[in-house]
């Protein structure tokens, strides 16, 4: 670390609804902490609540900061080539914060500065080889291999919910039809309790909902799931397997030692989680022949892009 200096870092989530600023230290405490709304239009205005959600958490202390942001990041140049919720392209995010706050600065996929705070201070703590799957609206990745940040040869790895798992399925907002994060992600429970509504109209879910299909979001589903309703059960189980055989596939591929899943979803607990790891055991690869691969719950919440955002800033650019 830098000598003299205290080692904290800001870590910024940028997400297309809010921008969460966290002041940290070496050990992964937080000491500040500021979220606002992201004025997600307007890409000048997207740059200005960034800088001013940092100076907010800012202290004298603080040598470099890290940002997380959902979209395609070219890491070596420091530019978010393209975010699906965001107007940013094409954006020299590195270069525009840096000078703003005048401090080193890198940017990376939110998915992955999540992986790193997981792998540092949450549920990959004493692991080398980690697979984080984050599972929300959509689905994302970060892979940790042999302790060091997997990111490919553009920065654009771990785009795993965009894997196509079923030609001709549903339409996902990168374009294509099908992708895994539109059958086993909180899009896919809240579209299948729509469907569920319509055709059980006496279901608690439809009862919570008033039979209006518009109301219905995967938070319902999970809560009138909690409550015993047999077809909101269903649909957490369908999803619950839908992933459990995408995460046996990136097993197949990758080898790590833990795969930590976190993201909204996880709010249904092991309604979800129980499920999904039997159709893991059941999709992988000669599951009785190899090392057992734990599938367990991440720990830090909503603070592990920012806490994995300012851990990789102080590791990359203040040691």
């Amino acid at each position: 670390m830098l000598e003299g200096l205290a080692s904290e870092a800001l870590g910024i989530d940028l997400g297309g609804t809010k921008i969460s600023a966290f002041r940290v230290a070496e050990d992964g405490s937080v000491s500040a902490r500021q979220t606002v709304e992201t004025p997600a239009d307007d890409s000048e205005a997207i740059f200005e609540a960034v800088v001013a959600s940092a100076k907010e958490v800012s202290g004298g202390e603080v040598v470099a900061v890290g940002i997380g942001a959902a979209g395609m990041i070219d890491f070596r140049a420091g530019v978010l080539r393209y975010a699906p919720n965001l107007a940013w392209r094409d954006f020299p995010v590195v270069e525009r914060v840096s000078k703003a706050l005048g401090l080193p600065c890198l940017v990376d996929n939110d998915a992955n500065v999540a992986a790193w705070g997981e792998y540092k201070f949450g549920a990959g703590v004493g692991s080398k080889h980690m697979l984080l799957v984050t599972v929300g609206t959509g689905i994302g990745g970060g892979i940790v291999d042999g302790g060091r940040m997997f990111r490919g040869a553009h920065g654009f790895a771990a785009e795993i919910g965009h894997i196509i798992v079923e030609p001709g399925g549903p339409p996902c907002g990168c374009g294509n039809l099908g992708c895994w994060e539109q059958v086993a992600s909180g899009s896919a429970i809240t579209r299948m309790g729509r469907n569920a509504v319509r055709s059980h109209a006496k279901s608690l879910l439809a009862e919570m909902a008033e039979n209006d299909v518009s109301k219905v979001t995967g938070a319902m589903v999970t809560e009138a799931a909690k409550k015993g309703d047999p077809v909101s059960v269903e649909i957490i189980a369908t999803a619950a397997q839908r992933l459990g055989e995408g995460i046996a596939g990136l097993v197949n591929v990758l080898d790590p030692e833990i795969v930590v899943v976190g993201g909204g979803v996880i709010a249904a607990g092991d309604m979800l989680l129980g499920p999904a790891r039997v159709a893991f055991v059941d999709s992988v690869e000669a599951s009785d022949f190899r090392p057992k691969v734990q599938l367990v719950a991440a720990k830090l919440g909503n603070d592990a892009g920012g806490i994995g955002a300012a851990a990789m800033a102080l590791e990359e650019l203040a040691g």
